[in-house]
């Protein structure tokens, strides 16, 4: 049976020493490094690669990464029952570079937590159930851990959830899309102006797959760029530039 999120919070994290690698090298990093005298954000999930933890999980608080700064955390951490090999392949293959990747390979960290559940069912061995926590100075202020029922539920360990117990008020940043092609002087207008204003993006570029058959597929033209922001399209660099402008005097 997993403990209670209650029974958890206002309790030190275990202190354990990670195996980790750095530059080819291993790195032993005790939980004191990652904890004492700062405010962490840990969301723990049951392996990479793994589907929800791919799509879903770890892919948000990469994104929400800025704005768990602005509110006080000094760094959001992923922890998995997976080793240091895997986990840093998973970082580089998710572009997840706002979040450290902690491998408790052994699940000592997880084990002293009372969340290391028995996934041999599936041919996983010993894992992670899924949870996230915020700790300061190296005590649990808030737990969220998932509910103990069949699969894989994911309903309240999400970025989301997280940032509204922190501020209520904190605002995500909406999600934009830009489709460019290399070289295109309009297109770097575009992403100059969005970076300008602190906005991260995603970029689609002209290449193999992504012809100006596509572009009008989507946009309804077929000129470079196309900019979409919170699902929405802005359009060219110079339609971008009057819906900022738009904004700002509203």
């Amino acid at each position: 049976m997993l403990p209670s999120a209650k029974s958890l919070e206002g309790k030190p994290v275990p202190n354990v020493t990670f195996k980790t690698r750095a530059d080819n090298q291993w790195k032993d990093m005790p939980t004191d490094d990652l904890f004492k005298g700062r405010t962490v954000v840990v969301f723990s999930l049951p392996g990479a690669y793994t589907p929800t933890c791919s799509s879903t999980h770890l892919p948000r608080y990469n994104e929400l990464a800025g704005v768990f700064r602005a509110n006080g955390v000094d760094e959001i951490v992923c922890l998995s029952v997976n080793d240091a090999f895997v986990m840093n392949e998973w970082k580089q293959d998710q572009e997840a570079g706002n979040i450290t990747l902690i491998p408790d390979g052994n699940g000592d960290f997880t084990a002293g937590m009372g969340l290391l559940v028995d996934k041999s069912s599936i041919g996983f061995g010993k894992r992670s159930w899924r949870y996230s926590m915020l700790v300061k100075n190296g005590v649990i202020e808030k737990m969220f851990i998932e509910p103990e029922k069949e699969g894989d539920p994911f309903e309240v360990s999400d970025a989301d959830t997280m940032l509204k117990y922190i501020n209520p008020k904190a605002v995500a940043p909406e999600p934009v899309v830009i489709f460019a092609k290399p070289g295109c002087p309009h297109c770097a207008r575009a992403k100059a102006l969005l970076e300008s204003r602190g906005y991260r993006y995603t970029e689609i570029s002209l290449g193999k797959h992504i012809t100006s058959s596509t572009l009008r597929a989507v946009s309804g033209s077929g000129t470079w760029p196309q900019v979409f922001i919170g699902g929405k399209l802005i359009g060219s660099a110079d339609d971008l530039e009057a819906f900022f402008n738009a904004r700002k005097a509203a």
